[in-house]
């Protein structure tokens, strides 16, 4: 073996200076890479939560370099994957037929000897990685990869923009409204690379290289895989961070919700009116401000005095309940002070307790606390669960702070610099997990963001409050096929956008019609938004609690007969697609498909499909084109 190689029980190791890095298999024609200038690596596994296999195989092999030196390189195979790191600690992966699929970055002036040369680390060129100490054990890390000009790249969650394409676009590594940074995606060369970091920070798909950066971390971890086919770097991908359960049946339907229901009697007679007019609806959602205060988890009994009788009556008429439900937490709480002392809330560096100011100033429970997510599903089991609601509006999940000052945020795991993205997952497995401990067969939730793995969570991920226009409704397409792309297969969008649809104005009628024309062909079906003017209550404050306004109508029946009727048409259709949308709902269980495909996914040997953006595959065999104005 050379000087600084090691390969132990399917481990590949090399030790040079201050550095360490560690290459195995992970999973099918798949390697997971970590390196750290500490002195251990953290143990943490992030996104990588499934059981698989761990194989490779190991050489060493001395290639001759036109300097004459010649020089060892370490290979570690497994599957259709091959890694090979030179004596200087550079890697390059190449699949089983020797094409080059991704390698590390470094300055040319080694003077032609070309991967590894020996001047290469002479003149001290090598760039690929770099840690810089910004205190204790964590670095200001980049990692930088050769660009190739005709890789086209894909996934990395929903932003919002028009590019499916990602070549040439930078892109921010953090949980915002409307935005979900999952850092997996799939390269038109073969390959799928899924960045194994919570960590805040941002990556560049540039040109002349590819940039991975992050202003506080304590290693570098990533997961690559060699594949065929988009279809296979998928498979590949969710098999090792898992994915959706089985979608309910009740979920395949219409969802109706607004902003916002303020009685149980308010929701109750939607629910009637849908019922008596024969139109299918599977979900109706109460959403905010149906609480007491942010943090106690229950039902205000003034205006939802009910809850079990509410459930009951919805179920007779075949619609399923689902509640809005916030991570914040009120000072005034009655679950504030144990939560507090028990160290089960984000807390801040320096300044005051607060990170989020919404109709008082509120604070955000830490779901990365083992303990936090039992507290907080034992009080919604509690108050909801055990009263007849089954499904649950995660909203908020990024979280939404205010200012984004991640430097003076801490959860447990760490500063939130080193682990913030991963809250929306923790969030959502806390919820998950305490239904699948009473018993509940594939649990699926609303939530308002994601991070990778989110899926197997049950996360159903809606785009976020955007806005009520044409520009909006088109950027969601991207936002749902990238979502596809990066292992998330249940999206849906507010049906109309969310701010600003005013119900008096022709040209949001218009708009409407035309997003909820598409809606019936995305994986989920679910009319959502604000709807102005909006209703201010008759009292502002109710016991002392301030009162949330509400939006205008926003039922089918609300914009008139003659865009009921092509509501109603849209309605109809989808309840005729429902046997087509199950078997596409179990493709995603079972091997990690989208439901919303690109053209690429389905016709990878077509070269004009990886340019189409306007367009996609609802399941294999339905083409979508939406109209956007």
């Amino acid at each position: 073996m050379g000087e600084f190689y090691r390969f132990e029980n399917g481990v590949f190791t090399f030790r040079r200076r201050h550095e360490t890095l560690r290459i195995e298999g992970w999973g099918k024609n798949g390697l997971r890479v970590r390196v750290t200038e500490n002195r251990r690596f953290t143990g943490e596994d992030w996104a990588l939560t499934e059981e698989c296999s761990h194989e490779a195989v190991y050489r060493e092999e001395h290639r001759p370099t036109p300097d004459g030196f010649g020089q060892n390189i370490a290979v570690i195979e497994n599957g259709d994957i091959r890694a090979e790191v030179t004596e200087h600690g550079r890697i390059r992966f190449l699949n089983k037929d020797g094409k080059l699929l991704l390698q590390e970055h470094y300055l040319s002036m080694d003077y032609g000897c070309g991967f590894g040369g020996i001047r290469d680390w002479i003149n001290g060129q090598y760039q690929g990685r770099s840690f810089r100490a910004v205190g204790g054990d964590s670095y200001r890390i980049g990692l930088g990869f050769e660009a190739c000009p005709d890789e086209k790249i894909f996934g990395m969650g929903q932003y919002q923009q028009t590019n499916l394409n990602l070549k040439g676009c930078i892109l921010d590594l953090r949980q915002i409204n409307t935005q979900s940074s999952v850092p997996f995606y799939v390269s038109s060369r073969g390959y799928g690379f899924l960045m194994n970091s919570p960590a805040i920070g941002k990556v560049s798909f540039g040109n002349n290289r590819t940039e991975w950066s992050f202003p506080s971390s304590r290693e570098i971890d990533y997961w690559i895989t060699a594949a065929r086919t988009p279809a296979q770097a998928l498979e590949q991908y969710t098999a090792v961070t898992g994915r959706a359960p089985k979608m309910p049946d009740y979920a395949l339907g219409f969802w109706q919700c607004k902003l916002r229901y303020q009685t149980q009697d308010e929701l109750l007679s939607v629910a009637r009116g849908y019922h008596a007019r024969k139109i299918p609806v599977d979900i109706i959602v109460a959403d905010f401000f149906h609480w007491t205060k942010m943090g106690e988890w229950k039902f205000d009994p003034q205006f939802w005095p009910d809850p079990e009788g509410m459930c009951r009556q919805l179920r007779d008429m075949g619609i399923q309940p689902v509640v809005s439900i916030w991570p914040t937490i009120n000072p005034n709480s009655e679950n504030y002070a144990a939560m507090n002392e028990a160290g089960m809330l984000i807390r801040t560096e320096c300044g005051q307790f607060g990170t989020f100011d919404f109709y008082g100033q509120q604070t955000f429970i830490d779901p990365s606390h083992p303990d936090t997510r039992d507290y907080v599903w034992n009080v919604v089991r509690r108050n909801y669960y055990d009263r007849g609601i089954h499904n649950f509006w995660l909203d908020e999940a990024e979280p939404e702070y205010g200012p984004y000052d991640f430097d003076n945020q801490r959860y447990y795991l760490g500063s939130a610099l080193q682990c913030s993205n991963i809250y929306p997952a923790l969030y959502a497995k806390a919820y998950y997990d305490g239904m699948t401990a009473e018993g509940q067969e594939n649990p699926l939730n609303l939530v308002r963001c994601a991070w990778a793995g989110s899926q197997r969570y049950g996360a159903l991920i809606w785009s976020g409050d955007v806005h009520s226009s044409f520009r909006a409704m088109r950027e969601q397409l991207q936002a749902g096929l990238s979502m596809g792309m990066a292992g998330i297969p249940w999206w849906t969008t507010d049906i109309g956008g969310f701010l600003g649809g005013d119900v008096n104005s022709d040209d949001f009628k218009e708009l409407l019609v035309r997003w909820f024309a598409w809606g019936a062909f995305c994986p989920v079906f679910r009319l959502h938004g604000e709807r102005v003017p909006h209703i201010q209550p008759e009292q502002a404050v109710i016991n002392g609690i301030t009162q949330m306004f509400t939006g205008s109508p926003n039922e089918v029946w609300s914009y008139g007969e003659e865009n009921l009727e092509i509501f109603k048409k849209y309605l109809f259709l989808r309840e005729k697609l429902r046997p087509y949308i199950r078997n596409c709902m179990k493709e995603a269980h079972e091997k990690g498909a989208p439901v919303m495909r690109t053209m690429f996914y389905e016709f990878p040997e077509d070269p004009a499909c990886w340019d189409k953006e306007d367009q996609y595959m609802f399941g294999p065999d339905l083409l979508v084109a939406p109209i956007f104005g």
